[in-house]
């Protein structure tokens, strides 16, 4: 791995490049301490060529990517189609981002995701991030309810610019950011009556929530909760908005993961696979009544708007990832895959102290580890916690890729539990892999020291990232 910038910066804090140094204006220009973090883990990559499930690094090596871009290449990395939909659409010459004229793609896509997502979903809005859609959604949400408050659940994860970070309990997102936006308030995750005691106070104009909470750890919503809940919201003039961001296009293996519960929303965000991962585009879906409620009149036609929203390759690119994701029919093999994969976990894993569950739905799984209570494994343990909680689950993060060529991460609000969440296009034989290579690092886990010796040092080392 190059580590010139780490050995010897110039006077000016700039670093004179190598042949080797592919990142070295990332580090000078962008972010030093996330070319340093990777360092450290051992997973800093030149990525040559990406296509379906599999990476290809300047190295030679193939690393089964189990990730997904936190859920964005459900179709698989540069999938051909898709590809070759932005090629035409670029090779048209059309008017892309002219700004003053009406987006025909855009109405296409607004129409195929509002049929899709069905109930009283009726308009769309466009823009660029899932945390884009949050804000668009916070906006949209007060003009028509006409009140500032805003309910979200313990555990959430919708964005990091300030409003959707409003929505958000857990501090270290926030710290040294300054106030966010007044009058929001958590409730705990599927509990009904914590939900209507707080909406019974008719000061919240939305609550927003994810189908299944995937940065606090995969947590799966009870069968009921979005049925009660959306009773409980209709009774104190509350608007249900469901944030998709993570869970939408098939990844659960449902169009979106809400049908499961028969939600009926008011709003949903939709954005990561959206566009098959190669332009940036968000939705805000909502009824008709809403949308209205900022569009109303001539003179602010264009009270809310985004530079990049309804441009051209993010539509075509939306349309076309629809497409594949139906064709191929994505959605069914994420609930059969998922359901394989899920019973392969179990089955490998059972009898490991420190494995507490597998759990999932579709394509978005998680392995939730646990403190062990054997001496001999706490005592390390723990001494990870002491460094930082994040630590464990970076070690097997770093086994996964160094040792079996597998990219994956730990959730970003559990650091106990490791997301699994590959392209919707994975074959059963990846999963076999997946599965093998997890049981060998969760094996070592609970019978090498040198699997904690070699952990605790790496710690150490990044105590100070």
């Amino acid at each position: 791995m190059p580590t010139t910038w780490l050995e010897s910066p110039t006077e000016t804090g700039t670093v004179v490049p190598s042949d080797t140094d592919f990142d070295i204006n990332y580090c000078n220009f962008v972010n030093p301490q996330w070319v340093k973090l990777l360092n450290t883990l051992q997973m800093n990559a030149q990525y040559t060529r990406c296509t379906g499930t599999e990476l290809h690094p300047a190295d030679g090596r193939v690393i089964l990517d189990f990730l997904s871009g936190y859920c964005v290449h459900n179709t698989g990395h540069n999938h051909p189609d898709i590809l070759e939909a932005l090629k035409t659409e670029l090779d048209r010459r059309g008017p892309a981002m002219l700004q003053s004229h009406v987006a025909a793609t855009a109405g296409d896509l607004a129409q195929a995701l509002c049929k899709r997502a069905g109930g009283r979903i009726s308009k769309a809005f466009f823009s660029s991030s899932g945390s884009e859609g949050v804000e668009s959604a916070i906006k949209f949400s007060r003009a028509y309810t006409g009140r500032n408050g805003l309910l979200y659940c313990d555990g959430a994860f919708h964005g990091l610019t300030c409003g959707a970070l409003s929505l958000m309990g857990d501090p270290f997102w926030k710290q040294g950011f300054g106030s966010m936006l007044a009058d929001t308030q958590a409730v705990p995750f599927n509990d009904i009556p914590a939900l209507e005691r707080a909406l019974a106070t008719r000061r919240f104009g939305a609550f927003f929530v994810e189908p299944l909470q995937s940065e606090s750890g995969i947590r799966l919503a009870d069968p009921d909760y979005f049925r009660r809940a959306r009773e409980i919201c209709k009774r104190y003039d509350t608007l249900l908005v469901i944030d998709e961001v993570q869970t939408g296009m098939y990844r659960t293996g449902r169009f979106l993961c809400c049908h499961r519960y028969g939600a009926d929303p008011d709003m949903v965000v939709m954005a990561k696979a959206l566009s098959g991962g190669l332009v940036p585009v968000a939705a805000t879906l909502m009824t008709d009544e809403i949308y209205g409620s900022v569009y109303n009149s001539l003179k602010r036609s264009i009270v809310h708007t985004s530079t990049y929203s309804e441009n051209g390759l993010s539509m075509r690119a939306g349309l076309a990832t629809l497409e594949v994701l139906e064709r191929e029919q994505l959605g069914d093999r994420a609930e059969l895959m998922g359901e394989i994969l899920r019973s392969k976990l179990r089955e490998a894993l059972s009898g490991f102290e420190m494995v507490k569950d597998v759990r999932g739905l579709g394509l978005l799984n998680g392995i939730e580890f646990t403190a062990p209570g054997k001496l001999g494994l706490r005592l390390p343990f723990e001494g990870f916690m002491a460094i930082h909680p994040g630590m464990f689950g970076q070690v097997i993060v770093l086994r996964l890729y160094r040792d079996h060529g597998i990219l994956a991460q730990i959730c970003g609000n559990n650091f106990l539990t490791l997301k699994v969440a590959p392209p919707l296009v994975v074959t059963e034989a990846q999963l076999d892999h997946f599965v093998a290579s997890i049981r060998e690092v969760v094996h070592l886990m609970h019978t090498s020291s040198s699997f904690w010796s070699e952990a605790l040092g790496m710690a150490r080392r990044v105590v100070n990232i």
